[in-house]
């Protein structure tokens, strides 16, 4: 007579009442189901057998049950100017990018949150690549641990920024975004404060008045890249159904409920969003927008689009406009783009 094999669970996806269900069911004290979830998110634990403080014999249970599902490093790259960028491999094969960005006094975990994307932005090398699935609350957890020891090992620093910039859209992928922020900023997970995290979107309005309906404790980032409806339409589709009204109120919305930081991030492409006019209507957005702050961003050119970056000077009379009108502005330089990790080139070459 065979043996029944026993179908194995992601233990990362069992909540604390099973699990301490499971254990008295087979004869196991129900405190022990704290002291796991401790191994789990506190100590990122990849193995049962890293679990010193349970028997044995507890352990062998767990892994008779259950599984812990780890992603892996499949590819790892160190640029010139010290990012570093991931390839990892999750448990079902499938892969996504991660990065390092060190920066100052600053350790950046740039994450994903879907495998691939459904946004085709047209400049972006993940927008050209099919979405294949959302990653679950461990997955992108994962990827912050990660990171933060590439952080510790290659720098001996601590991780102190994470952004959700990487492959994905990440308020189409909303209940796993937020509970991977739970995980990460629990006294019971990994304790980071929760104003260290951004959370960057495409714009879909609904949702950013859902983020402020759930009272979110995190910052919030909108790729604009342009300011009138016409020229945005063109670069990225989704703003076809989500129109800059929109969007302006749902960040005003977003701002009255959590009062959190808003930050407007805006690639210059050379004679196409660079003029003195788009800056006047970047301005007159921003300027409708409480506590906001804009990012211009250079562009990182790939493979498949035909866009270019603007020019220093266009760059700087662009900057200096916003500038004199009032309103923060920070211009962010590409930092890995020798390894292809820079904004809106993840998953360009290593897929």
């Amino acid at each position: 007579m065979e043996t029944a094999v026993i179908q194995k669970q992601d233990i990362r996806k069992t909540t604390a009442e099973n699990l301490k269900t499971f254990l008295v069911t087979h004869g196991e004290q129900g405190f022990r189901a704290k002291q796991i979830l401790e191994w789990l998110w506190k100590k990122s634990a990849r193995s049962f057998d890293e679990m010193t403080n349970l028997s044995k014999k507890t352990r062998e249970l767990l892994d008779e049950h259950f599984e812990i599902r780890p992603l892996s490093v499949s590819n790892m790259q160190i640029s010139q100017d010290k990012t570093i960028k991931s390839a990892f491999r999750l448990f079902d094969g499938k892969l996504i990018e991660g990065v390092l960005i060190p920066a100052d006094d600053r350790m950046t975990a740039c994450v994903s949150s879907q495998v691939g994307c459904s946004l085709t932005c047209k400049f972006c090398a993940t927008g050209y690549m099919d979405r294949e699935r959302n990653l679950d609350p461990a997955e992108i957890y994962d990827q912050v641990v990660t990171i933060r020891d590439q952080a510790e090992k290659h720098y001996q620093q601590p991780l102190s920024n994470i952004v959700y910039m990487g492959m994905g859209e990440p308020l189409l992928n909303y209940a796993n975004v937020l509970k991977s922020v739970d995980y990460i900023t629990s006294p019971e997970g990994l304790g980071m404060s929760p104003k260290r995290i951004t959370v960057s979107t495409a714009g879909i309005a609904k949702m950013i008045t859902k983020l402020g309906d759930d009272n979110v404790k995190f910052n919030l980032a909108l790729s604009l890249h342009a300011a009138n409806d016409a020229k945005r339409n063109q670069i990225m589709p989704i703003n076809e159904t989500n129109t800059l009204v929109a969007l302006r109120d749902a960040l005003k919305y977003f701002y009255k409920k959590t009062g959190n930081k808003i930050t407007l991030e805006y690639i210059l492409f050379y004679n196409f969003n660079d003029s003195e006019e788009d800056a006047r209507e970047l301005w007159n957005f921003a300027k409708q927008v409480p506590a906001v702050h804009i990012n211009i961003i250079e562009y990182n050119p790939i493979e498949n689009a035909s866009y270019k970056n603007t020019d220093p000077q266009t760059l700087a009379r662009f900057a200096r406009f916003i500038e004199q009108k009032g309103i923060p502005i920070t211009v962010r330089r590409s930092r890995g783009k020798d390894i292809d990790a820079a904004c809106g080139q993840l998953a360009g070459k290593t897929q």
